[in-house]
This record gives C-alpha cells, sequence and structure tokens, in this order.
C-alpha cells in the first residue's frame, strides 16, 4: 500500500490532476486512487487547487525543511500578499542539498481565476533555466552552472533576474533572492505567470514589488536568528 501511496504522490507532483487523471497515470482502480488520495489529502501531503485537482501538499515542504522552518512561516504570509498585489503566481524556491543542478518549490501562493503558472509545492525543477536558478545559481558557492557568467554578474548588478519562455513556453517571470540573517542566499522568490500578460520584461514591472517581499522574508527570518 505504501508503494501505492509513492505512486499517487508522484503522479500528482507531475501535473495537478483528477481523479480520472490519477487513475490513468498511476493504473489503480478508481476506488483506491480516491482512498490514497483522499487520505494523503487529510495528512496534508496532497491538496486540490481551485479546480478541485490534487497537487502536492503543504506537508511535504514541512517534511523536508523543518515544520518549524521560519522562512516556510513567513512565506505563509509574505507569499499571498504579493499574489494579491500582482495577480500572478507566486513561488519560493530553494536548491536542493542533494543534487545541485535541482530547485525545489518549498512554499507557493496561486490567484483563485484566470490562467496560471502553477508550481506545486514539493515539485523539482531544473536548475537550467528560469528567473529562480538564475537568482540562485548568481550567489552559489557551487561554480557549476548552466548560465554564462556575464548573466550572472547582471543578475547580482542588478539584484534580481527575469526569465522569457525559459523554463516552459509562454511563461515569463521575475525572481530576487532571499538571505539569512549572514547574507547568505537561502532561496528565491519569484512572480511568475503568462507571458501576454506579465510582458516581455517582467523585471520593470514587478522586480520593485519582489525586492520589498524578499526583504519581508528576510526580516522575519532575522527575527528568528
Amino acid at each position: 500500500m505504501l508503494d501505492k501511496a509513492v505512486v499517487v504522490l508522484r503522479a500528482a507532483a507531475a501535473t495537478p490532476c483528477a481523479l480520472g487523471e490519477l487513475c490513468e497515470r498511476t493504473g489503480l482502480p478508481r476506488a483506491t486512487a480516491h482512498r490514497l488520495a483522499v487520505g494523503l489529502e487529510a495528512h496534508r501531503l496532497l491538496a486540490r487547487d481551485a479546480d478541485g485537482r490534487w497537487r502536492p501538499g503543504p506537508a511535504l515542504g514541512e517534511l523536508a525543511h523543518g515544520h518549524g522552518d521560519p522562512l516556510l512561516a513567513a512565506a505563509e504570509e509574505v507569499l499571498p500578499e504579493l499574489r494579491d498585489l500582482t495577480g500572478e503566481s507566486i513561488q519560493l524556491y530553494r536548491r536542493d542539498g542533494s543534487d545541485p543542478t535541482v530547485r525545489v518549490c518549498v512554499a507557493a501562493a496561486e490567484p483563485s481565476s484566470g490562467l496560471r503558472d502553477t508550481v506545486p509545492v514539493g515539485v523539482r525543477v531544473s536548475m537550467a533555466a528560469g528567473s529562480g536558478a538564475k537568482v540562485l545559481a548568481a550567489w552559489s558557492r557551487d561554480h557549476a552552472s548552466t548560465f554564462t557568467e556575464p548573466v550572472l554578474d547582471e543578475v547580482r548588478r542588478r539584484g534580481w533576474a527575469q526569465s522569457v519562455a525559459e523554463r516552459e513556453a509562454g511563461v515569463a517571470s521575475v525572481s530576487a533572492p532571499v538571505r539569512d540573517a549572514g547574507g547568505a542566499v537561502v532561496a528565491a522568490v519569484s512572480v511568475s505567470g503568462p507571458v501576454d500578460r506579465i510582458g516581455r520584461r517582467p523585471g520593470a514591472r514587478w522586480a520593485d514589488a519582489l525586492l520589498s517581499a524578499a526583504r519581508r522574508l528576510e526580516s522575519r527570518l532575522a527575527e528568528v536568528g
């Protein structure tokens, strides 16, 4: 049964899915898939989006990074505020400590309606593309990066990064670093949405708001540091 539960988790982590899609991806009978998904939802390992589809739940991030993680606690307050201000999807990324080629979405806030760039909590995303990857790479001690040094120098000079159709076609994003009390970059906070709406220069539109949100996250970290 544990193996089947993991299969359900992985299926929902790939992209949010309704019960029919979950059955197709896992090959499980409808009753079994439903029972497991509901059970995982009760433990907050799965959650449902506005369309009723299952996606990874907040407990996954809590388990991975500590239930009392002050950054995740701060994100619960700051990310929805940034979402409401921008009307776009908000994510918080950390690098995967065991795999430097991957970043993990540890918190997210999605608008309740409209076209969104949904990145479920717990999803692992490549460090090879996207504004969040640029930010994490620019201040990383690990010098292995797919980005050129001029690109990373520009990110450090600006204090933020942007991307257009890098991680996913039709999606633009802008990201800023989040630092701990010692000044080390521990995460990247991102605003993302459709290029047609957010524009091909998302930094010009949302960088100031994003930097302000990053400072609020840092203030919360400093309070407990």
